[in-house]
């Protein structure tokens, strides 16, 4: 019996009204998107659909299943489009950008070549990055299995954070969103300060 509760309202609302149109699947649907379109957020869609497991309108079990498969099934569509993409196509591209060299796809490469695995696990539970660290692994061609692998354990234990809290904390699940808005803040903030550092170093280089 589902208890009565205030529903949440906005976006909140609307992605509980699509788990409780097509159930556990609509949680992973959300997840998948937000893999696509890092702006739609995950901070909302997890712990609600743990809201939404404590009220019994979908089990906990198929929550914790189907966000982390929505999380792999977003994150292969970007590998496929990083694979599409590949080394030469971004040799091509970076030679077109400004303040970019040809180099930096070479030692980004190398890069991932070595680290990769490590950056896929922890990349899942970064801000921004859980989507774009799939585009390189696509473009080195990492083995499809490890990439799976990694992706699949590392979103399990992101997602798993967020979707118990929701549960156990009831109607009081919006209380994640604001820690996860806060350590969101921090990784942006630290890339913005490394895209400065970048460029700044390169126009030094140049003058």
């Amino acid at each position: 019996m589902q208890s009565t509760t205030t529903e949440p309202g906005g976006l909140a609302g609307w992605a509980l009204g699509v788990m409780d149109v097509l159930g556990a699947p609509g949680a992973g649907l959300l997840i998948a998107a937000e893999n696509l379109f890092p702006p739609l957020p995950s901070e909302v869609f997890l712990p609600l659909a743990g809201f939404a497991a404590g009220q019994g309108r979908i089990s906990l079990a198929s929550a914790l299943f189907f966000t982390t498969l929505g999380s792999v099934v977003g994150a292969l569509a970007l590998y496929w489009l990083g694979a599409r993409l590949g080394t030469d196509r971004l040799r091509a591209l970076a030679g077109k950008i400004p303040l970019f060299r040809v180099s930096d796809v070479d030692r980004t490469e190398a890069f991932f070549r070595r680290h990769g695995g490590v950056a896929v696990f922890f990349g899942r539970m970064l801000p921004v990055f859980r989507s774009l660290i799939s585009i390189p692994a696509g473009v080195s061609r990492m083995p499809l299995w490890r990439f799976v692998a990694l992706t699949t354990a590392g979103s399990l234990l992101w997602n798993s954070l967020f979707v118990v809290a929701g549960y156990l904390l009831g109607e009081n699940w919006d209380r994640m969103e604001g820690f996860a808005s806060v350590f969101e803040y921090l990784v942006i903030g630290l890339a913005v300060a490394a895209v400065v550092w970048f460029t700044v170093k390169r126009l030094r280089a140049r003058g």
